[in-house]
């Protein structure tokens, strides 16, 4: 079965819609369409055309705030000046590899900017490297200078070799800072566009081994896939978003790269803490905030009385995506937060695949929406037949023009009929609505019978006791495979596995029963919240 983003329907169709979506996004202004327009011209679709565009015009509006402060696009343009002169004095040029090891601040914005506007390539990296993971990466994509936060200044000690080092948050101690550079580089003018756009990198998330580099070319966005996740999420110009979500993996990213080019102020702090996230929300009154899904667990784990003390009632849009959403927690949050949830489905390599509005969550919480404008989605079974019976489970492919260009090491996505695999499977409704129905090989075969883990955890999850739940396959003498769970309890509660097995047995089938149930404090998970079931598999 497949399906394709709405407003297909006709070139008269597809020219109102795109007019009404980019006029309620504040796009159809003269001045902003020049200044994007212009700024992608000189740097490609990157952070630093997005905060070109409006500085060009708005230079005065705050663009960042940060733990440390706030900063207009002005500053951020004449900042990002200097550090590309700084950069480009420590040998920087067009196609070199710049790794940017930071957390959400001034300090990975401005880094960013600048390295693309010096035509190198920015590798985003995860916070959460240990020093042989960031030298394994560092070697494998050829970077020749890493920017990092003080914090990681050990693990690049041991993990990144004799390459150069900026320090772009913190002291530095003994390392040149960006400050340093910024205040070296006075008065520096904005630098030619280069020969050839730099290009992002984004690591996948390693939850089943080695992080591989996704890298994207810098080419400007199809205007379907930006009308139509503009219409889909609803976002406008000049409002407040704050990205909790690691702006080194692609949703956070995104949600910065829209944030700049709709001349938004953008709310961004170095880690999260729940309440603290609701403080923010309080003080700086964001329209958009974009989280991974355990961000949500964590603010509705600190309680009713909690959640309720603080004003939150400027949100409006709250983005999820990363991993799955458990149903009971869409559910919570609408009923302390609203009906404000967006769901999005999608991975690194394929970027957006669907989006699940809040009346469609409300309908049901399990559901992963569906396809943006500009985006197909079809099922195919392991023959490459393409399903079209809805209920159906099938392989999930999916096309559109922000998908990656592939692996940096070599290799790209199975492909069929030029579209590219999410890894997952999945099953349409009725109505035309995606459902995942688990990972194309967390499949197990228990007695005979084809098992997906997913099934088990998103009715764990459900459980009154339970704050959250993965299960895995393992193997099993008499049936082949059979799930293991792994559990952790809310505060408060209390449950033991008979109990758990039995809440199983009453509502799945016989072998969907997990062997064995594991009570833990915290699951493993990686820094966008994506539980490491290679972990739990060694446990």
């Amino acid at each position: 079965m497949s399906l394709r983003g709405t407003g297909q329907g006709g070139t008269l169709a597809r020219l109102y819609e795109a007019v009404e979506v980019l006029g309620s996004a504040g796009f159809l202004n003269p001045l902003a369409l020049r200044a994007v327009a212009g700024a992608t011209k000189k740097w490609g679709s990157t952070f630093a055309a997005g905060f070109g565009a409006s500085a060009s015009r708005m230079p005065g509006q705050i663009g960042l705030v940060d733990d440390i402060g706030s900063l207009t696009f002005g500053d951020i343009e004449s900042r990002t000046n200097a550090i590309a002169a700084g950069l480009a004095e420590a040998g920087v040029k067009v196609g070199d590899g710049v790794g940017l090891f930071a957390r959400n601040h001034r300090g990975f914005v401005e880094s960013a900017i600048a390295i693309h506007k010096l035509g190198a390539n920015a590798l985003l990296l995860n916070t959460g490297f240990s020093a042989p993971q960031l030298a394994e990466v560092l070697d494998r994509e050829g970077i020749d200078l890493v920017i990092h936060d003080e914090e990681f200044s050990k693990v690049v000690d041991v993990g990144g070799g004799r390459r150069k080092r900026f320090v772009c948050w913190g002291e530095g101690r003994g390392s040149t800072t960006l400050e340093d550079v910024i205040r070296g580089n006075p008065g520096c003018g904005e630098p030619d566009p280069p020969a050839k756009h730099g290009r992002m990198t984004i690591l996948t998330s390693g939850t089943t081994g080695t992080p591989k580099g996704a890298q994207r070319e810098s080419r400007p966005t199809g205007i379907n896939f930006l009308i139509g996740m503009l219409g889909r999420l609803g976002y406008r110009s000049g409002v407040t978003t704050y990205i909790p979500a690691p702006v080194f993996h692609s949703w956070g990213g995104a949600n910065l790269l829209f944030g700049a080019l709709l001349a938004n102020k953008i709310i961004l702090r170095t880690k999260f803490d729940p309440e603290d996230a609701l403080r923010t929300i309080e003080k700086e009154r964001p329209e958009v905030m974009a989280v991974v899904p355990v961000m949500m667990q964590r603010i509705l784990a600190l309680g009713d009385d909690v959640c309720r003390r603080y004003d939150c009632s400027s949100l409006k849009i709250v983005g999820a995506s990363g991993s799955a959403l458990p149903g009971d927690v869409v559910t919570r949050w609408m009923d302390t937060f609203g009906d404000n949830i967006r769901n999005l489905y999608g991975s690194t390599e394929v970027g957006v695949a669907s989006v699940a509005m809040p009346d469609e969550l409300r309908a049901d919480p399990g559901t992963a929406g569906r396809p943006p404008r500009g985006v197909v989605i079809k099922l195919f079974d392991e023959a490459a037949n393409e399903i079209t019976k809805p209920g159906e489970i099938g392989r999930i492919f999916v096309g559109s023009d922000a998908q990656f260009e592939g692996y940096t090491g070599g290799g790209d996505k199975e492909k069929i009929q030029g579209l590219m695999s999410s890894g997952d499977v999945g099953h349409f409704d009725e109505d035309g609505k995606l459902y995942i129905d688990g990972r194309d090989d967390d499949m197990i075969v228990s007695g005979g019978e084809n098992v997906f883990p997913r099934e088990v955890e998103d009715l764990l999850s459900n459980h009154d006791a339970i704050a959250e739940v993965a299960v895995i396959g393992v193997p099993d003498d008499e049936f082949g495979q059979r799930l293991k769970g792994f559990v952790v309890v809310k505060n408060g509660s209390s449950v033991n596995e008979a109990d758990l097995k039995q809440y199983v047995r009453t509502n799945l089938a016989r072998y969907k029963i997990p062997r064995e149930i594991v009570f833990m404090d915290e699951l493993p998970r990686n820094p966008t919240g994506k539980v490491l079931k290679r972990v739990l598999a060694e446990a």
